[in-house]
């Protein structure tokens, strides 16, 4: 089936260029109804789709964190450790260290904060298998 799909998207591709070293029309024909209908499939992969639930409570989750990192405060360790909880459950691995990151942003210039809320989130972070940026070296990028 991939090699079928790879195949149109290829030919459609063949159709729609010109050759080359051949010169450019100055406008391009109009592709035949075949070529059209070769052109309209999506040439992208076709890896696991999520259901709409899934993304809602991903979405709900992302949400939710902007609305709180728009908040003049540091959100306390019992907030970060049910969102980082969430993100597990959802197995969004990317927003947990992203949650992290913007904690350590909204700390500013406090720098005991960040060390605080890590040492009281080491726990979770240990039991969900989640890595601070820091261990994963993007505080140095």
């Amino acid at each position: 089936m991939l090699a079928a799909v790879l195949r149109r998207c290829s030919a459609s591709v063949r159709v729609l260029l010109p050759k080359p070293g051949a010169a450019a029309p100055s406008s391009l024909p109009s592709p035949s109804p075949a070529a059209a209908a070769i052109h309209s499939v999506r040439c992208y992969s076709h890896g696991s789709h999520e259901t709409d639930e899934e993304f809602d409570a991903r979405w709900e989750l992302r949400k939710g964190m902007n609305t709180l990192v728009g908040y003049d405060l540091v959100p306390e360790p019992k907030i970060i450790d049910a969102a980082l909880r969430a993100c597990r459950r959802l197995d969004d691995f990317a927003s947990a260290v992203r949650i992290l990151e913007a904690v350590k942003d909204k700390a500013g210039p406090h720098k005991e904060i960040y060390p605080y809320i890590i040492q009281e989130l080491r726990p979770t972070l240990d039991e969900l298998g989640i890595s601070t940026p820091e261990e994963l070296g993007l505080d140095k990028a």
